[in-house]
């Protein structure tokens, strides 16, 4: 039981409100969400809960990452956001990341992922985090991307364009990203863009439980 108390603590952030007469106890599916964002395959993951007398399969896993719906949320406090684009592959499927991250807490604010970086995805992606948190008087901090300096531009934004300090924070976001996309990827037969980006998201949120 230990071991349990252990595993489940700090995870407040998982919303369980999902479960319905679910046979599997509530800390098990906290602790199949936890591992798997943590970095476990899904299989792994369903290993794990097998040690502490659970079973249950990787696909029930797979479906409480769903179900539970984890999307980044915060309050937006500083006056400067490293935002950033990059191109990620999974399953050989190349697809467009977009994040923001804010530099003083490391917190990632809006991930989204298209198939495609153009000036109207930039748009999309800028209208989404703009509607999220009402960012008027934010400073982008960006470097020389191919969209987001001229949309921004373009658009009335303002922003500044640089590739060090306060903008490493989300090249560091990234970099964990991609790190972990391969085992994200491994976990599925055939990659749909939803699919991908619940997974970002849930990341996401596993991420900013750490920053705290």
């Amino acid at each position: 039981m230990a071991e349990i108390d252990r595993l489940s603590e700090s995870i407040a952030w998982i919303d369980l409100s999902f479960v319905e007469r679910d046979r599997t106890p509530e800390w098990a599916i906290q602790v199949g969400i936890r591992c798997h964002l943590a970095g476990m395959s899904l299989r792994d993951a369903s290993q794990f809960l097998e040690k502490l007398g659970v079973q249950r399969s990787h696909v029930a896993i797979h479906e409480w990452v769903h179900k539970a719906n984890l999307q980044p949320i915060s309050t937006v406090t500083a006056d400067q956001l490293a935002v950033d684009e990059k191109m990620i592959r999974l399953h050989g499927q190349e697809f467009w990341l977009y994040g923001a991250v804010d530099p003083q807490t490391n917190e990632i604010l809006h991930v989204s992922l298209f198939p495609t970086a153009t000036k109207q995805t930039t748009r999309w992606f800028l209208d989404e985090l703009h509607r999220r948190y009402q960012l008027d008087n934010v400073l982008f901090l960006v470097d020389d991307a191919n969209y987001l300096g001229p949309v921004l531009a373009e658009d009335g934004y303002r922003f500044q364009i640089l590739s060090h300090g306060n903008r490493n924070a989300i090249e560091r976001v990234f970099w964990e990203v991609e790190r972990r996309t391969s085992s994200f990827a491994n976990s599925f037969s055939h990659v749909e863009l939803e699919t991908a980006e619940e997974w970002l998201e849930a990341f996401a949120v596993y991420h900013n439980s750490r920053q705290s």
